[in-house]
């Protein structure tokens, strides 16, 4: 079945290009112009990812991710005219998965949408759930579970807590994690690993930062009380 795509955004020569392009590739795109509009789309319809820009009128691209993600964890692209740190940070922070800025080649969006899909699609591993004393992670339907009560997690998010759980005890480099789990995407000297790490902090409970633990310029190191399925 053919991936769908809800595009967002005022700029109706910019969507339409992006409708036209990705259909080439077999994506069933819809381009609406209003945030507030699309909001209410999602309540009847679903979508496989959304690419969303920060500057609208009425209702800018923060406001709306926040929207989203009060009832959705579909994976979500963001697009920033400006091409600032801040607008990025702030993005990672209410949920964003990756980012983009304005002006890009089309082939550039469509690889970042490729790689997300791939994150999605490939996580999967000999064992289905990946136990500690308090988290149960299930990578065959990317689910998480804090103290047997269920957890959402954004696609970024849940990428990133596999891939400490699956080097459990061990130190690991921001440079290794930028790597990991997002590849080109991460710009080195930005805080976005550090904000996808407070992140999942804040939803593991672990705002003491004893389950994933700050390691003095290096990076991170996470401590799992590892338990057989």
């Amino acid at each position: 079945m053919n991936k769908s795509i809800l595009v967002i955004d005022d700029d109706v020569k910019l969507g339409d290009l992006i409708k036209e392009y990705l259909e080439k590739y077999s994506y069933k795109v819809k381009h609406i112009e209003n945030p507030v509009t699309a909001l209410f789309n999602l309540k009847t319809n679903t979508y496989d990812l959304i690419i969303l820009d920060v500057m609208m009128p009425d209702m800018d691209g923060f406001e709306t991710l926040k929207e989203i993600r009060k009832n959705h964890q579909i994976p979500v692209v963001m697009l920033t005219a400006r091409g600032e740190t801040t607008d990025k940070i702030v993005g990672l922070e209410l949920g964003a998965d990756d980012y983009l800025s304005k002006p890009f080649e089309p082939r550039e969006l469509l690889a970042r949408i490729q790689a997300i899909f791939r994150r999605v699609e490939g996580k999967i591993i000999a064992s289905e759930e990946i136990r500690f004393k308090d988290i149960i992670i299930n990578t065959a339907n990317r689910s998480v579970k804090l103290n047997n009560k269920p957890v959402e997690f954004t696609t970024t998010e849940f990428d990133l807590l596999l891939l400490f759980a699956k080097n459990n005890s061990k130190v690991l480099s921001r440079e290794y994690l930028m790597q990991k789990s997002k590849g080109m995407s991460w710009q080195y000297n930005d805080r976005s690993i550090d904000v996808m790490v407070s992140r999942l902090r804040t939803k593991l409970k672990d705002k003491n930062g004893h389950l994933i633990k700050t390691v003095q310029s290096i990076g991170y190191i996470f401590h799992g009380d590892f338990q057989e399925n």
